[in-house]
């Protein structure tokens, strides 16, 4: 019952969408699936910033919203989208954490100004930098080269100590490249992912701690099992999509991204629950029991992604990608447009926290529009 609503409120939304957007936007493809998933991005988007007028803080949360709208404003050229980007990203001045002086910058976790090299303060520069070659002007990436350009010139490797940095800051370093075409960035992004890779990666479940501190047998679920965090690896999958979908093809480390992309392909599809989502804890269902949409929207989108631009084999991939979907558009989607079943901010598995159909947050709705935007493309290829 709750898919047909669901299904009717986004043909509504679609005729209302049709005859709003001006005449410049793009609204690619036709026919009856492409238009449900093309009002299902609608109707998500317009909710969450018509319920947030305010975009906030430059912070992780609200940037990865934005790394999710700036996809759909590139699918629909929607400009309302690209307002609300632009207007975050003038409200935040085109910054991150905004300590003037290098010697105090620090990068453990913090949400203090002081905190300029650590991740959750550099996503914002994803958005920064696609909305400079929109419409160029120096000022929108003069703090990502003072910062990301300090940053590659130090002797540290240790940036990347949790596994959710890897989606903050990976396509930080591969937009830098493109924008300077200086290879310290992409060498150095080698450099880090592999650090990254020697204190959180599991060779033998082909999955990511979600830091040091979850390392099995240190740390156990409450049944004695490896805890790997969903969202944290739905973090790793996504970023390692967005890294290789601007990555130059020369790049002489791109192997190793392509090989732990398709390798966490084979491993998350095992744990993948009847309805399409994954449990909070991947390999112990009982840690956390239900539906969870953040984790689940990322896998759903590096699947679809990598199926779109041919990583990853249709006939085995699709499967896993249509129940990911399934479960996003017809079980996290509710009537009014909210992306439910968020787990909040955390960095694990907590037994007994409660997430239902009214728990939702910006990062939830960027990943659910990730994977909206590439089902969308999967379409259009057919």
């Amino acid at each position: 019952m709750q898919e047909r609503n669901n299904y009717s409120a986004s043909i509504i939304l679609l005729l209302v969408v049709f005859g709003s957007c001006s005449p410049g936007s793009k609204l690619p493809g036709t026919g009856e699936q492409k238009a449900t998933v093309l009002a299902t991005i609608h109707t998500v988007n317009q909710y969450w910033q018509n319920g947030h007028p305010d975009p906030g803080i430059s912070f992780w949360d609200n940037a990865a919203y934005h790394t999710g709208n700036m996809e759909a404003y590139k699918l629909t050229g929607t400009e309302t989208y690209l307002n609300y980007s632009t207007g975050w990203a003038e409200k935040n001045a085109w910054k991150g954490a905004t300590a003037v002086n290098p010697a105090e910058w620090k990068y453990s976790y913090g949400e203090t100004p002081q905190y300029v090299l650590f991740g959750d303060w550099q996503i914002c520069f994803q958005t920064y930098i696609d909305l400079y070659h929109l419409k160029p002007e120096e000022r929108k990436i003069a703090r990502a080269k003072e910062v990301m350009g300090y940053q590659v010139k130090t002797d540290k490797n240790d940036y990347w100590w949790w596994a959710d940095g890897l989606y903050m800051v990976m396509p930080v370093m591969v937009k830098m490249y493109k924008l300077t075409g200086d290879p310290v960035y992409l060498n150095k992004m080698h450099d880090w992912f592999m650090y990254a890779n020697s204190i959180m990666f599991d060779s033998t479940e082909q999955l990511y701690y979600r830091d040091a501190k979850y390392i099995y047998p240190k740390h156990k679920t409450a049944a004695g099992k490896k805890d790997f965090w969903a969202r944290g690896n739905g973090w790793v999958f996504a970023g390692l999509a967005k890294v290789l979908q601007e990555l130059p093809v020369t790049d002489p480390h791109r192997d190793v991204y392509v090989t732990i992309f398709k390798s966490m392909a084979h491993s998350l599809k095992n744990y993948q629950q009847a309805e399409g989502h994954w449990t909070r804890s991947l390999l112990d269902n009982s840690q956390a029991p239900g539906y969870e949409t953040s984790g689940t929207a990322f896998f759903t989108y590096g699947y679809l992604w990598g199926i779109n631009n041919g990583y990853l084999d249709q006939t085995t991939f699709l499967p896993v990608a249509e129940k990911g979907w399934n479960y996003l558009s017809a079980i996290a989607l509710q009537p009014d447009g909210k992306i439910g079943y968020v787990q909040p901010i955390g960095e694990r598995a907590i037994q007994g926290q409660v997430v239902d159909k009214n728990s939702t947050a910006n990062f939830g709705v960027g990943a659910f529009l990730l994977a909206a935007c590439e089902r969308y493309r999967f379409l259009d290829r057919k």
